[in-house]
């Protein structure tokens, strides 16, 4: 399976024979990942090929339901903003995307309707673990409460932390997530601040970052060696937060590491597995 960094050992075949999958987003100049995914696809010995398409939220349900009508598109890959809105764009999810109502990948159902599941937080947790850091007892602050925070949020509660502490500027959405996650009866959960001091795991999961000049989501001058901290962002590849983390003496866990791990979560779905 093609992992990240590796460089593709053939050009990549496209033909009439091709099943298309779709990676779509709001923007979507930033996503690296339709040749590592064509690449896994066609190392697996599989005629597929990843397409970008930048489709606006107002023309999701319209654009879905037009690729649905072509039979050779065989799955879906759903990044920024649109995780939520696909939830309601599958006629099945797993249990794990019911629960988060966000959705990252899609596949045929044999009638022709999507399934939908979310990988972002089981390769997040995953990714933690190859960088040594593990999730027993240990207490966690995110920050960001959309798709992909929610999302690392359910792996962490349901990866065995003894408490997790969320962030987020929209209260409603943070709120309803923290009860949610709560109601589980695994760990403690509540609300958090930008403040990570006290934790030992502290995980940026919104878009702040991504441009020059933003803030840094969280306080990174109250970071400390013993903490562990993460990002989703992929580009810039280290976010100044994360440079910032670093530079205090911190393990760091960047988004573009984490996506190694969700693209082959994400390509074995969408072949079935």
């Amino acid at each position: 399976m093609y992992h990240h960094g590796m460089n593709p050992t053939q050009p990549l075949n496209l033909d009439g024979a091709s099943r298309v999958h779709f990676i779509v987003g709001d923007p979507i100049a930033q996503v690296k990942s339709p040749t590592g995914v064509s690449q896994a696809f066609q190392d697996a010995g599989l005629n597929a090929v990843c397409i970008p398409a930048h489709v606006a939220p107002a023309d999701l349900a319209a654009w879905t339901a037009g690729v649905s009508r072509c039979q050779n598109v065989d799955g879906i890959i759903v990044t920024v903003p649109h995780k939520f809105a696909y939830f309601d764009l599958c006629a099945t999810t797993s249990e794990r995307g019911a629960f988060l109502k966000s959705i990252n990948t899609l596949r045929r159902n044999p009638d022709g309707s999507w399934h939908g599941d979310m990988f972002d937080g089981q390769a997040y947790v995953q990714a933690l673990a190859l960088k040594g850091c593990h999730l027993a007892d240990k207490q966690a602050l995110l920050v960001g409460a959309g798709g992909a925070g929610s999302a690392i949020a359910y792996a962490l509660v349901t990866g065995g932390v003894r408490e997790l502490a969320i962030h987020d500027p929209d209260t409603l959405r943070r709120d309803s997530l923290v009860q949610r996650l709560a109601a589980l009866g695994r760990c403690t959960v509540r609300v958090g601040s930008s403040d990570p001091t006290g934790f030992d795991i502290v995980i940026n999961a919104t878009p702040v970052g991504m441009k020059a000049g933003d803030p840094h989501p969280i306080d990174a001058t109250k970071f400390t060696p013993a903490m562990f901290i993460g990002c989703v962002i992929t580009a810039p590849a280290v976010p100044p937060m994360v440079a910032a983390a670093r530079a205090a003496g911190c393990h760091t866990l960047t988004g573009t590491e984490m996506f190694a791990q969700v693209k082959d979560l994400m390509v074995a779905f969408l072949r079935g597995a």
